[in-house]
């Protein structure tokens, strides 16, 4: 009976995942938000930089609260938090700062508090498929654009941004709380009948469960959040410019692009599942080895393509990788740290994604704005990649003696 349990939970965990990853397609207001309010890309760009920077703190609080409260009254105020936040961004005709405020802070704290629960939850429960597991449960996120981002776009053109917000709010809000009211931790000490770990997954694995303080005090730690900070900022980069970048690169429309859009988050989506699978053979520091090299290449590349279907190919591939740090990491977590305080200890992992919200997207618009062309930071990119790859060949599993 338990084990039929879990797989609901999960299908639970990727339908509260979806809703939160529509921010993934902020990129298809970016345009219409410029045009209509005449801010610059810098400005527009900056909500989604604020909302995933929150939710990188966000997701440390929400770690905190969950290990006293219980995962499904974080997961439902999280979302509650989230729906309101898009809603309120409808009102955002009184100025930029009120999208910041709605979209950016509300709309990240319940980002934050919601996107840790899954996480937690299917670690726990599925001790005998970590690395896939917790790729799934990360891989409704990177799926979210793929729905968001052309309906979006069609209720913009129809009914205005402004307005687009608004129904996009209320219908996150009935999804994620509805989704969240399933999420629980299995009994203590619970695992899959039969089970036991295969000497390769005991080898990769804590023997004993670390405190966060415990955790902070090893250099481990801090190498996985380097290392999730770097291979965040390279995929967010793309993330935070993709409808633009497309029009501009491919010289296709804005309905165009928003499909490219669309298409392109799959690979966020496919790559948290893919790569967290790959991890529980390759291992995870392996695995981020083979994700930064792949990066170096595809981010030369980028500003010499100007066909559509290579553009999609590789930002595709681009975001393959990025959602391969999120499939990946909290299995990394959870294998040098163990499963009871993953909470908590990846909750402020996390806080590298905000840190590389705020480096990726406003380096890319940056230097796109001083350029007049993508060109140069996309190879910027490439570079801090190849250095990059000099991490995962020095991380090793902290002693638990």
């Amino acid at each position: 009976m338990q084990d039929i349990k879990r797989w609901g939970i999960a299908l639970a965990g990727i339908l509260l995942q979806m809703a939160l990853g529509a921010v993934y397609a902020w990129s298809v207001f970016r345009v219409p938000l410029a045009k209509q309010f005449h801010w610059s890309i810098s400005q527009v760009t900056l909500t989604f930089t604020i909302a995933i920077f929150v939710l990188g703190f966000a997701s440390f609080f929400g770690g905190l609260w969950l290990a006293r409260v219980g995962p499904r009254i974080v997961a439902m105020t999280g979302g509650a938090l989230y729906g309101l936040g898009v809603f309120l961004a409808s009102f955002s005709n009184h100025g930029l700062y009120w999208l910041y405020f709605s979209y950016g802070v509300i709309g990240g704290i319940g980002l934050g508090f919601a996107y840790i629960v899954p996480i937690s939850v299917l670690v726990k429960w599925f001790p005998d498929r970590r690395g896939l597991m917790t790729g799934i449960a990360v891989g409704g996120f990177g799926a979210g654009a793929l729905v968001t981002a052309p309906v979006a776009t069609r209720l913009i053109q129809s009914s205005g941004v402004l307005h687009t917000f608004a129904v996009l709010g209320l219908v996150f809000l009935v999804i994620t709380v509805a989704s969240g009211f399933f999420m629980q931790n299995p009994p203590a000490g619970w695992a899959p009948a039969g089970w036991t770990p295969k000497p390769l997954q005991a080898a990769q694995r804590a023997a004993r469960d670390f405190t966060l303080g415990q955790a902070l005090a090893t250099w481990q730690w801090w190498a996985l959040w380097l290392l999730l900070f770097l291979n965040t900022s390279a995929g967010i980069s793309i993330i935070s410019q993709e409808a633009p970048m497309f029009q501009e690169l491919a010289k296709v429309t804005a309905i165009v692009a928003a499909g490219m859009v669309g298409v392109v988050s799959i690979g966020n989506a496919a790559g948290r599942v893919f790569w967290a699978w790959v991890s529980d053979f390759l291992t995870r520091r392996f695995t981020f080895l083979g994700m930064f090299l792949i990066q170096v290449i595809l981010f030369w590349m980028l500003p010499s393509l100007h066909g559509a279907l290579a553009l999609t190919v590789v930002a595709f591939t681009v975001l393959l990788c990025y959602g391969g740090g999120f499939g990946t990491m909290p299995a990394f977590a959870a294998d040098y740290f163990g499963a009871k305080n993953v909470g908590p200890i990846y909750g402020l992992m996390l806080t590298a994604w905000g840190f590389a919200s705020a480096f990726g997207p406003l380096l890319i618009a940056h230097l796109r704005e001083t350029s007049g062309s993508y060109a140069s930071g996309l190879h910027v990119i490439a570079a801090i990649m190849a250095l990059s790859a000099l991490l995962p060949l020095l991380v090793r599993p902290p002693k638990t003696a």
